[in-house]
């Protein structure tokens, strides 16, 4: 943290943030003590962020003591001379669909943007739920939009989005046979950023501890500008999601006063048109959050709110060099936080994976399973498990019926004492 000492706002640099999530992830790492985890990187243009962020992600997974490996295609590729250059994005589908079928990929990241735009969108549909550590699936979009929090791990199998009205948050523990559901990394990041320096009021009710502030987010794409907005909205915060051709205002409170209603808000956030201006929304918001992938974009400083906290999410700096005349804090850069998130929602996916197949155990038997001698490393839908008991021999008998799964079991005459 850079000391005030000419009038200026607070320089905030986020490795003290980062240093919290490490010894957590730490410990969830730890706790998969059978196996090591392999998370998959796909490198597919030779653009210097994306080089730079894969180069970072390997520096954090060797220290943390995650396998990471690098796959390397399209435009990527080192070429030899006299060789034809590859395009952006060349093979990457490919490389995708064949770490989703290997069992020994626990997670999967992918470098955008590639191609931009819509087919992006359509690489990242592509990548297994199971395997999606950037939370870039639109399972986990729509999860976040509709403020959904906790899942039931099988209903990452079904193609069904669920119609069950959200129910009220009470803290941020999953119920009894829920996990939570994974956020995408970036925006998760710049929320444990604002919650360190105290953005989200702890007095609040969970789920609720942004209201009464105001933030702009600049850019709304579904990567990172779109997911960001919702995810303060839903927490509370009246937010502007500002983009190139609109801005829109994110909020979970009615628009118009229900009398008659004992609900203060709705379950998720809602979205309408807004007729402000950026310059009328930036003088107004307490947090100013710019994510615009360009080096020449910049946020005016004398259109920031005197006091506010302004948080820069892209490669290139979006703010001019005098940001800290007016912002009390500045964050220059998130990605020390975001590659943590994504290490975490590592951790997260072997929760879903186990409760995954326990939830199939109990729905077959009746029986709260919970076998602490079974290690289960899931890496597809296809997992079915059946269970059955044998009077005759006073026993259980486990017949798995695996598709690209790994089930590891450390005794079999402790498994079946355990169930008995």
């Amino acid at each position: 943290m850079a000391p005030d000492t000419a009038g200026k706002g607070i320089l905030l640099k986020v490795d003290p943030i980062a240093e919290t999530f490490r010894a957590e992830v730490k410990d969830g790492l730890a706790a998969l003590r059978h196996r090591t985890p392999t998370l998959i990187g796909i490198l597919a243009t030779n653009a210097s962020p994306s080089r730079f962020y894969a180069d970072f992600t390997r520096k954090q997974c060797e220290g943390l003591g995650v396998r990471f490996i690098l796959k390397e295609v399209g435009s990527a590729v080192k070429q030899n001379e006299g060789e034809e250059a590859r395009s952006d994005g060349d093979g990457v589908e490919e490389v995708i669909i064949e770490a989703n079928e290997d069992d020994n990929v626990d997670g999967i990241m992918v470098y955008y943007p590639i191609f931009g735009g819509q087919q992006d969108h359509y690489l990242q549909q592509i990548v297994s739920p199971l395997k999606d550590v950037e939370g870039l699936h639109s399972k986990f979009h729509y999860n976040l939009y509709h403020n959904i929090r906790f899942i039931t791990p099988a209903s990452l199998a079904s193609t069904i989005p669920s119609s069950k009205v959200t129910q009220p948050i009470i803290d941020d523990i999953p119920p009894p046979g829920t996990v939570k559901s994974i956020i995408p990394c970036t925006p998760l990041g710049v929320v444990k950023c604002l919650e360190y320096i105290g953005v989200y009021n702890n007095i609040l009710t969970y789920g609720d501890r942004a209201y009464g502030k105001t933030v702009t987010v600049i850019n709304r794409s579904e990567v990172v500008g779109r997911p960001l907005a919702a995810l303060l909205a839903n927490d509370g915060a009246r937010v502007f999601s500002a983009d190139i051709d609109s801005i829109q205002e994110y909020t979970k409170r009615p628009r118009f006063s229900n009398p008659t209603s004992a609900r203060q808000y709705l379950p998720h956030h809602t979205s309408h048109l807004c007729t402000l201006s950026l310059e009328e929304c930036l003088a107004i918001s307490d947090v100013v959050i710019s994510a615009v992938p360009s080096a020449s974009y910049k946020v005016k400083t004398e259109w920031l709110k005197e006091g506010c906290i302004c948080v820069n999410v892209a490669a290139d700096k979006n703010f001019d060099k005098d940001v800290r005349d007016k912002a009390s804090i500045y964050i220059p850069a998130v990605g020390k936080v975001t590659i943590l998130m994504l290490l975490r929602n590592l951790c997260v996916r072997s929760c879903i994976v186990f409760y995954f197949l326990r939830h199939t155990m109990v729905s077959r038997t009746g029986v709260n399973v919970q076998p602490p001698l079974v290690y289960c490393h899931t890496l597809s839908f296809c997992v079915r498990i059946f269970l059955f008991l044998i009077p005759s021999q006073g026993v259980f008998c486990v017949q798995f019926h695996i598709i690209t799964t790994h089930v590891y079991v450390l005794s079999c005459c402790e498994l079946c004492a355990y169930y008995v």
